[in-house]
């Protein structure tokens, strides 16, 4: 994990409820938790002119979705977002997908979802129930971009609106 990456992480709220979508009222104190620290992280991000994604969630909290984007050659890549909360949250991570990327990577999985077991599953695991929302798109979502969209645009697999 690179100095800036740990350092933004670090300033995001950690999480204290441990409840699921199945968990009532501990749910939606979770929720809370949740949305704090989705607004920090937002914070953040705005002040270092870092702004990547957007999302938002139906009333219950269990299904997210909004826009990521990624800069890569001074054009921006937008991409749909979507997550459904798992039943066993927070001990399982959200699956978050990417569905127009579907089958153009070897790291996804079917339906769109990007590939994190083997370097974010074990650090979310080691962190339940302090990880949330946030930690996934800082930890997870955002170094798979990085590393996947040049990639993509480089061979050719994906291209900018513009260019199509």
């Amino acid at each position: 994990m690179d100095n800036q990456t740990k350092q933004t992480v670090q300033q995001i709220p950690l999480l204290t409820v441990k409840a699921g979508p199945r968990d009532g009222d501990k749910w939606i104190d979770r929720l809370k938790e949740e949305y704090q620290a989705l607004i920090k992280y937002v914070e953040i991000n705005k002040k270092a002119d870092n702004d990547w994604f957007n999302i938002e969630s139906n009333p219950l909290g269990t299904r997210w979705q909004g826009k990521c984007w990624y800069i890569y050659n001074f054009k921006k890549y937008e991409f749909d977002l979507e997550f459904d909360m798992p039943v066993t949250y927070p001990e399982t991570a959200p699956e978050i997908a990417i569905p127009e990327l579907d089958g153009k990577t070897e790291k996804m999985y079917r339906g769109g979802k990007i590939c994190l077991t083997i370097h974010f599953k074990p650090l979310w695991s080691r962190n339940v129930p302090h990880f949330g929302i946030a930690h996934a798109l800082a930890l997870g979502l955002a170094p798979w971009l990085a590393a996947e969209v040049p990639h993509l645009v480089d061979n050719g697999i994906i291209k900018h609106k513009e260019d199509k």
